[in-house]
């Protein structure tokens, strides 16, 4: 997932993303553990995924919060 599309998105959609995403991840590790993963590179792209989706989410909230401070 790229940036650009995370930014595009709204927070209740990244909300779900990110839920969606963490389900994922633990069926990789299922999968990993049992030996049934043949590309472990999944792994490490739905973890970049979530942290990405948390980013834009926290700078979002960040942001809101600051305004509020302003006004």
């Amino acid at each position: 997932m790229k940036m650009y599309e995370i930014i595009e998105m709204s927070e209740e959609e990244i909300i779900k993303r990110i839920e969606e995403e963490e389900l994922n991840l633990v069926d990789l590790r299922f999968q990993h553990e049992l030996k049934n993963l043949t590309n472990t590179a999944k792994l490490s792209s739905a973890k970049k995924d979530i942290a990405r989706l948390k980013t834009v989410l926290k700078e979002r909230q960040l942001k809101s919060s600051l305004e509020q401070k302003v006004n």
